[in-house]
Order: C-alpha cells, then sequence, then structure tokens
C-alpha cells in the first residue's frame, strides 16, 4: 500500500515537473527570451556596471537634494501606512469572527481587503494618475489603498486568532462592545498589529521608489531624472541610498518586533 501512494506522488510529481518545464520553453518562445544568451550576456553587464555605476565627487554634491527627496519618500510611506492601518483596524474589528457586529457588515469588510489587495499597487497608481495627476497625492492614495487592502486581511486573521474565553468572559459580566473590544481583543493582538504595520511600512519605502517614477515625486522621480539623462554616477549613489535607507528600516523594525513580540 505504501509503495503504491509513493508511486502515485513521484508520478504527480513527475507530471508536475513536466508541465512547468512546458510552461517555462513556451513563455520563453513567446517573449523570444533565450536562456544561453542571457548567461552569456551577464560578463558584459558586469563590466559595464563596473565602468559606470561608480560614484564620483560630482555625484556627491548631490547629496543633499537626494536626501530631501529620500526623505520625501519614507514620510509618505509612513503617513499612508499609519493612516490605512487605522481604517484597517475598524474594518478588520467588523471582519472578524470574535468581533464582527454582523454577517453584512463582516463580508463588506473581506470584500474590500480581497478588492484592494489584489489591485496592484502600479495599477493604482495608473489608475490614480488619471484623477489626481503626477503629484504626491497620487503616490499617497496608491500606497494608502494598497496598504489598507493587506492590513485589513493581516488584522482580520490577527484578531480571529484572539484566546476567546476572555472575550466570552467580558460578555459574559455584561461588558459592552467597546469595553470588550478595548479590554481583550486590542492588548492581546496589539503586538501583532505593530508588527504588521513595521513591515507594511519597510514594503512601503520599497514600493514608493517605483510610485514615485510614475507620480513624478520623491527619490523615484530623482532616480529617473537621472537615468535619462545618463548620469550613472548619480544613478548609482540614489541606488546605494535607497538601500542603505531600506536596510536601516528593516534593522529597527527587527529590533522593535523583538522587544515587542
Amino acid at each position: 500500500m505504501n509503495i503504491d501512494v509513493f508511486r502515485k506522488k513521484k508520478q504527480q510529481l513527475t507530471i508536475f515537473a513536466l508541465a512547468i518545464i512546458g510552461i517555462t520553453l513556451l513563455s520563453s518562445n513567446l517573449t523570444d527570451f533565450d536562456f544561453m544568451h542571457s548567461l552569456i550576456s551577464v560578463p558584459e553587464a558586469l563590466k559595464w556596471m563596473g565602468s559606470n555605476l561608480f560614484i564620483t565627487n560630482e555625484a556627491l554634491e548631490k547629496m543633499p537634494s537626494i536626501m530631501d527627496k529620500l526623505m520625501e519618500t519614507i514620510f509618505l510611506s509612513i503617513a499612508a501606512t499609519t493612516t490605512a492601518s487605522i481604517i484597517a483596524l475598524l474594518l478588520a474589528l467588523l471582519g472578524s469572527q470574535t468581533t464582527k457586529v454582523n454577517n453584512f457588515f463582516s463580508t463588506l469588510s473581506r470584500f474590500i481587503a480581497s478588492l484592494f489587495r489584489n489591485i496592484p499597487i502600479v495599477a493604482w497608481a495608473l489608475i490614480l494618475l488619471l484623477s489626481f495627476g503626477q503629484n504626491a497625492l497620487t503616490g499617497y492614495f496608491a500606497l494608502f489603498l494598497s496598504t489598507l487592502g493587506f492590513l485589513v486581511r493581516a488584522f482580520t486573521e490577527t484578531i480571529d486568532e484572539t484566546s476567546k474565553s476572555s472575550v466570552e468572559a467580558l460578555q459574559a459580566t455584561g461588558a459592552t462592545y467597546f469595553q470588550v473590544v478595548a479590554k481583550a481583543v486590542i492588548p492581546e493582538c496589539s503586538p501583532q498589529i505593530i508588527s504588521w504595520i513595521l513591515f507594511m511600512i519597510e514594503t512601503n519605502i520599497r514600493s514608493s521608489t517605483l510610485i514615485g517614477i510614475l507620480t513624478g515625486t520623491g527619490i523615484g522621480f530623482a532616480f529617473d531624472l537621472y537615468y535619462k539623462n545618463m548620469n550613472y554616477s548619480v544613478v548609482s549613489l540614489i541606488t546605494l541610498s535607497i538601500i542603505a535607507v531600506v536596510i536601516m528600516i528593516e534593522l529597527i523594525s527587527n529590533y522593535v518586533r523583538r522587544v515587542i513580540l
């Protein structure tokens, strides 16, 4: 019996592997992608990067303006994440099976989370560009809507994992809905909620760089501007600055998570 199960699983794995290989070959053929040519091009690409992507004294003179744009990107990401987290928490309380008011609001909350989460942030930016144009407001709303969808789902699952015994104990004493949320749900969920907020700040700083290219704001705009002018030394400086900031934010977030969890 065990041999038959093993053979069946082996056949399924073989079929799956062949399907993946077939899809890969088909995709490569349709897109004219040559894997061998790509491998051969790697040494030339590294050589070009070594001869062009180096930081000069002239590029370092641009550092103050680069830092201004970088701080604009960071603050925009933090603002979008924090405001979205407040609304996401309210929707999550309505959507969670533990704290839902009724089935209608629970379904509505989960629908909003699914809709906003499944539309890519770039798509949000392109949609909003038609209404708001190229400005920081477009970038803010794109980050806000994408973050809202993700956090509603994350917060809802976090609240669902709350110990139901403490909730039922408060309800048995005649506590109101808001008292149950404030005394039982929020205190237990707050470490995980803070962790999700920090994670989204990290993610949005990365995403806002791309959004800035579309909206003409922040560090993404500076990168696009110097890249189109073929000023690769400044582009290299901007890239390293972004990497340094992302690593720094991640280290801070990891430290905070270790403290609160």
